[in-house]
């Protein structure tokens, strides 16, 4: 990033205004949104800066929520899903609300209770050809998408691939009561949901399966 102007000095932190929350590069946050009926921004702070009037300013990285990128949100991205972007924008201290933890994927499918202050991000974002980086991500199912933590999916206990029920015909109250799950392409009919000891939960980024991966377009 550009170095500091004349005239101005660099900060460690600041104080968001109305609270004790101090705020230091690196941190992430949540910015005020001018339609108060939308969830806040968020950000990485990159540089804070003082002018000879003692004024603060902070250059932020944006995070872009899904809905907020050219392709729209799809059935893969989860409720708290963050695009780490390359749009850079300067802002003054009263438009800060607050801090978050921006997780890694990995990290944020181990956590055993999720608060409105916990996010995470598995992509870069790039704002005017939306283009993401990494280009493609693992696949799970029949559909072929990308995991979302806030889906239940079940796993065949043959070939170890994840599944969500309503691609199976199945309920989530149906899955929920599932001991065993064999797919099709590795049983036959009457094996596909034979009662025996093992538990639904989801795949995680650190699984020894190594699933297809697919490009995410724009």
């Amino acid at each position: 990033m550009a170095e500091t102007k004349p005239g101005r000095k660099h900060v460690d932190s600041f104080t968001i205004h109305g609270t004790n929350i101090i705020v230091k590069v690196g941190d992430n946050v949540l910015l005020r949104p001018l339609d108060t009926t939308k969830p806040p921004y968020a950000a990485v702070v990159e540089k804070i800066e003082k002018d000879k009037r003692n004024n603060i300013e902070v250059l932020v990285r944006w995070y872009y929520r899904p809905e907020d990128s050219i392709g729209g949100r799809r059935q893969f991205h989860g409720e708290k899903e963050l695009f780490l972007s390359d749009h850079y924008d300067v802002q003054n201290t009263y438009a800060f609300e607050g801090k978050c933890v921006v997780h890694s994927f990995k990290d944020y499918t181990k956590l055993e209770n999720v608060t409105a202050e916990d996010y995470y991000c598995r992509f870069e974002y790039k704002a005017v050809t939306g283009a993401f980086t990494p280009e493609s991500v693992a696949v799970y199912c029949k559909c072929e998408m990308p995991y979302n933590p806030d889906e239940l999916m079940v796993q065949c206990e043959e070939c170890m691939d994840w599944y969500h029920p309503k691609c199976l015909g199945m309920t989530i109250e149906e899955a929920k009561k599932l001991e065993l799950f064999v797919c099709s392409e590795c049983s036959s009919g009457d094996e596909l949901k034979k009662p025996l000891a093992t538990l639904f939960a989801s795949p995680r980024a650190d699984g020894k399966v190594s699933p297809k991966r697919r490009k995410i377009e724009p």
